[in-house]
């Protein structure tokens, strides 16, 4: 059986910069940086922030354009139920749900598994659910330059579950719509069809 490998990499002065800050946090709080379960915790905390953070390096048009393709096809195209891993960055706790994407081409279409990636590009840095959004759609809307976009995010945030209000079962719905989907006739479309279920 081959070894286990983490195929990860990490710019070492970087993380070793982010280890020793987490160090210091963890001692400033009261625990005990020596103690075996956390030996190694500084180093981990530092590679998963730098992890979740890595759209700050990416270049979301640049994975639209590298999968664009002519293409007649102008009906609607639709990417539901896309999972959502982000953080606040008012307390850097995570958010996490859904998106739901959709476009209607005009005269390009784009590989399918790239729609997510936009959405991972934006969601791995500091965001709020609002900017997240916008973000989707300006990128989508201005590289595609299709007849219209559509995005809608659903997501809970930890940041109301485990502090301030306390609220478990809360949800935060955010949407943005451009061209045709400004249009009460296309978004009600693209709205019925995320909320369906296709057997």
């Amino acid at each position: 059986m081959a070894p286990y490998q983490n195929l990860e990499e990490y710019n070492l002065s970087i993380t070793n910069e982010v280890k020793e800050r987490y160090s210091k946090i963890l001692d400033e709080i009261g625990e005990n940086i020596n103690r075996e379960g956390l030996q190694k915790t500084p180093e981990r905390a530092a590679k998963a922030m730098l992890f979740l953070t890595q759209g700050y390096k990416q270049d979301a048009v640049k994975i639209l354009k590298s999968a664009m393709f002519a293409e007649t096809y102008d009906e609607m195209v639709i990417i539901k139920d896309i999972e959502v891993y982000s953080l606040c960055e008012h307390h850097m706790l995570p958010f996490y749900g859904k998106a739901h994407i959709a476009y209607i081409p005009n005269g390009h279409i784009v590989g399918l598994s790239k729609i997510p990636r936009v959405v991972d590009v934006f969601a791995r840095r500091l965001q709020v659910q609002e900017r997240l959004t916008h973000d989707i759609l300006e990128c989508i809307n201005k590289t595609l330059k299709p007849k219209g976009v559509a995005v809608v995010i659903e997501a809970s945030h930890m940041c109301m579950m485990m502090r301030g209000v306390q609220k478990q079962n809360s949800v935060t719905t955010t949407s943005g719509f451009r061209g045709q989907f400004e249009k009460i006739e296309t978004r009600n479309e693209f709205l019925k069809l995320i909320s369906s279920k296709l057997s």
